[in-house]
């Protein structure tokens, strides 16, 4: 029974109602008797009770909870390739179903939906359905400086996901850094060398 509006649902292995997505599971010759509901939604939250018509009467509630479902995509936010090598991108949609689910999964660049078939080519999507969800594989090859910016996978079941691609022209960011360190200490040690000297000229007048 759904203790919010006491609508009895089952009895027995019989359903009582209109909606297709709830059911009971009854192994024979256990004695466990197991309500399902198939694509839960947030609306499905809230307490259910299981009754045995007995003398007394024997009842235990259950809360339930939903919480959304969300993609995610594996690795950092910021995902740093070199021009020319392959940009490879993997989201995770954990919606658990039987039948494995009927997720479909879009990949956005920026705010343009990826297009397999443009001109560019090298672009494509390796797709893997379970019970446990869906998997989404973007791979695009020979990543040009172009293919730099925002990537969202987007379910139509769950809240997207996203990451910053960012294509370097040779150079890895660890090196970008360093590089920049040495420059600020290059030019901190200049500027105390110029200060020295200046200084001296003042002392010898």
């Amino acid at each position: 029974m759904r203790k919010r509006d006491l609508h009895i649902l089952t009895s027995h292995i019989f359903t009582y109602t209109g909606d297709a997505r709830f059911s009971v599971l009854h192994p024979e010759p256990s004695d466990d008797w197991d309500l399902k509901i198939d694509y839960v939604q947030p609306r499905d939250a809230g307490v259910y009770e299981c009754q045995i018509n007995t003398e007394p009467k024997i009842n235990m509630a259950v809360m339930l909870s939903v919480e959304a479902a969300a993609a995610s995509i594996w690795g950092s936010q910021d995902v740093y390739v070199k021009k020319g090598s392959t940009i490879s991108l993997t989201c995770s949609v954990n919606v658990h179903s039987s039948p494995p689910s009927s997720a479909s999964v879009l990949w956005y660049h920026g705010s343009a939906v990826v297009d397999f078939d443009s001109p560019r080519g090298g672009i494509s999507l390796e797709t893997e359905k379970t019970e446990g969800g869906t998997t989404s594989k973007l791979l695009v090859t020979k990543a040009a400086l172009t293919d730099s910016g925002n990537y969202t996978c987007v379910p139509n079941n769950a809240h997207p996901a996203s990451v910053s691609v960012h294509v370097l022209n040779g150079e890895h960011p660890a090196a970008m850094q360093t590089s920049n360190r040495a420059s600020s200490y290059l030019t901190s040690q200049l500027s105390c060398a110029a200060l020295t000297y200046l200084l001296s000229c003042m002392a010898c007048r």
